[in-house]
């Protein structure tokens, strides 16, 4: 049985002149009558076997420097390595022992640190090799009546960029900043070891799954087993705040794989053993609730175990530590809107139909001024309007009765003739709060009355709004449940205990439907709300899940509290610059296969390419 690396995924001689076949030897010929026969006897083939891929070079320099620009790091590669080498390869450069501890007094007397230099390359050329012209003229013919080219006639090097200095410290593998510079001619060798690479890049030993390291569209092998070297997410308090509470955004086109990518990522949270401590209630630990709003109606299919996934597949899985299966408790919280119907046969998740109470407009009065309201008409319905319904009616007040309560002709005028509102402003208000008919006080359970159904540790809760034939209707379903969610975990004085004692996960497929950066009132009191919760999202156990193919669409505020940007194939020059990702990586976006991805998350390791699962680990497509 082969290990989880082996999953099928998404899918020499530096120069001297050289006969040109014609009887007269090239000028840099190490004798001058020399022929080609004569001339190999000068090659140089030492015993023994060659160890590492080349050497460093020093024949342009060599430099460790604080500035990047001024490192000057070469390796020549020998030419039965050459085919191999790729960009973006790590590689290893040890230093001698002796040179370490002199180095450093104190280590003096110590067992060896066994330091090395932890790099990779960067760039690949081809030096130049004859400086005559006449020579490159004898060598370019001979090229063309050739059957082939001789690797030996010409050096590659290959650029290097030093990532960290590894040493053992106490039997323990550390990394530090690039402070030394090697000897030249030093053997440079492939990184194979998971715990160098793992150390050298930074990666957490333990956490949530997110892929396996690669190179090039190829994953990253070593001798141990599994061979491939697993991507994780802090996810524990004693290592740090667990990244989910800093905020997740995974970009990615139309068929790049993201929705399947997301619902693996996500079935991580939802594994048997994830919990984090919470504030409240002493020492206690509670699993985190999954909230997920879903415009295409894909992930209460997560309720489901895959069919293609085979049992040799999942016992990979169990022997790397990733989740899998159908997640049980998965309930799909349906929006009773208009006339809108929920049909769903391709999964079997529990449904609950619910509505939006007018009430909830009152905390969050811009779900009924999608419309395009100004300040001045903003502060109207939020500051007289809305406010003297309440006096009158009470939390009970439902939205036609506030549409006839804007109907009444001696309430304009009275409010126009003491001037807190202008009869223009009145009617305008009136005019864009209206059209919300659909949404507010259907035939189904409030929302607020479903809270324990709505939010359950552990559980997975979808909000699919695929049947919803209005977009703003859609748009303000989720915005309405959203803050609802988000304003219980602020809050000091919550309504919904439940909220404010779970772990909460806000996942929000095409956020850029609903994040967006505009000029209305609703889209700076949204993205306002949004910041705010994305700043204390660490304290209150709240993580953003946000999904998107226009990352560049997504407010800015709200896009700089994002920790962990996750990258999948993005085909649009203004997307691909909006994630603000490392130039080294922004330029393997467009040319990435279904499932490849880079991850870029500063508080967790060096930017790196990875590849996905080639199953998605629960059900995944209509079939």
């Amino acid at each position: 049985m082969s290990d989880l690396g082996d999953f099928t995924e998404f899918d020499g001689d530096d120069g001297g002149g050289e006969n040109d076949g014609s009887g007269e030897s090239s000028p840099d010929a190490t004798a001058p009558d020399a022929t080609d026969d004569e001339f190999e006897q000068f090659e140089a083939a030492p015993t023994g076997q060659d160890r590492g891929i080349g050497v460093l070079s020093a024949s342009e320099g060599l430099r460790i420097d604080e500035e990047p620009d001024d490192t000057r790091l070469r390796a020549y590669v020998t030419v039965g390595n050459r085919a191999d080498v790729r960009i973006g390869s790590y590689l290893i450069a040890p230093y001698p022992d002796e040179a370490a501890k002199a180095a450093s007094p104190e280590r003096a007397g110590r067992p060896a640190d066994n330091e090395r230099l932890f790099c990779r390359i960067t760039g690949l050329e081809y030096a130049q090799e004859y400086r005559a012209d006449d020579a490159t003229e004898i060598h370019a013919r001979r090229a063309m009546r050739s059957a082939g080219i001789d690797e030996q006639d010409f050096k590659l090097m290959a650029t290097l960029e030093p990532v960290a200095v590894l040493y053992e410290d106490g039997g323990e593998l550390k990394r530090r900043m690039t402070d030394r510079v090697p000897k030249p001619e030093t053997v440079v060798a492939t990184a194979d070891d998971k715990t160098d690479i793992k150390t050298g890049l930074k990666m957490p030993e333990d956490g949530v799954f997110l892929g396996h390291l690669a190179v090039g569209g190829e994953k990253v092998r070593t001798a141990a087993q599994p061979p491939t070297i697993d991507y994780r997410l802090k996810d524990d308090y004693d290592a740090g705040d667990p990244l989910v509470f800093r905020h997740t955004l995974v970009a990615g086109g139309t068929g790049s794989g993201k929705t399947h990518g997301a619902k693996n990522v996500l079935r991580q949270y939802l594994a048997d053993d994830r919990e984090y401590p919470i504030e409240t209630g002493g020492d206690r630990t509670v699993s985190p609730a999954v909230v997920q709003f879903d415009p295409q109606d894909e992930y209460a299919q997560m309720h489901d175990d895959n069919p293609d996934l085979d049992g040799d597949f999942a016992r990979r899985l169990d022997r790397e530590g990733v989740a899998h299966g159908g997640v049980d408790d998965t309930v799909a919280f349906v929006p009773k809107v208009g006339g809108a119907t929920y049909s769903a046969s391709h999964h079997r998740a529990e449904q609950v139909e619910f509505t939006i109470p007018f009430s909830m407009v009152y905390s969050n009065p811009w779900l009924i001024a999608g419309s395009g309201l100004n300040d001045n008409q903003y502060n109207a319905l939020v500051n007289v309007l809305l406010d003297r319904f309440r006096r009158e009616r009470g939390r009970d007040g439902t939205y036609q009765q506030f549409l006839s309560f804007l109907d009444d002709p001696a309430l304009k005028e009275e409010l126009d003739e003491t001037g807190r509102v202008h009869e223009a402003t009145f009617d305008a208000v009136a005019r864009r709060a209206r059209g919300f008919g659909g949404i507010f006080d259907q035939d189904a359970r409030p929302i607020t009355e479903c809270i324990h159904e709505f939010v359950r540790p552990g559980g997975l809760t979808v909000v699919p709004t695929y049947h919803i034939n209005e977009s703003r209707h859609a748009e303000t379903v989720v915005l309405a449940l959203a803050s609802l969610l988000v304003d219980q975990k602020l809050s000091n004085d919550p309504r919904f205990d439940r909220i404010k004692d779970t772990p909460v996960v806000l996942g929000m497929d095409e956020a850029h439907n609903f994040l967006t950066d505009a000029d209305s009132v609703q889209a700076r009191k949204v993205i306002g709300k949004f910041t705010e919760a994305a700043k204390q999202g660490r304290k209150e156990r709240l993580g953003l899940f946000l999904i998107t193919q226009d990352p560049q669409d997504i407010a800015d505020p709200v896009f700089k509290q994002i920790n962990t940007t996750v990258v999948l194939n993005l085909g649009d020059e203004d997307a691909i610059s909006a994630v603000n990702i490392p130039s080294n990586l922004e330029s393997k976006v467009p040319y990435m296969e279904k499932g490849q991805m880079v991850v870029y998350s500063p508080d967790n390791s060096e930017p790196v390419e990875l590849i996905g699962l080639s199953k998605c680990v629960t059900k995944h497509g209509r079939e």
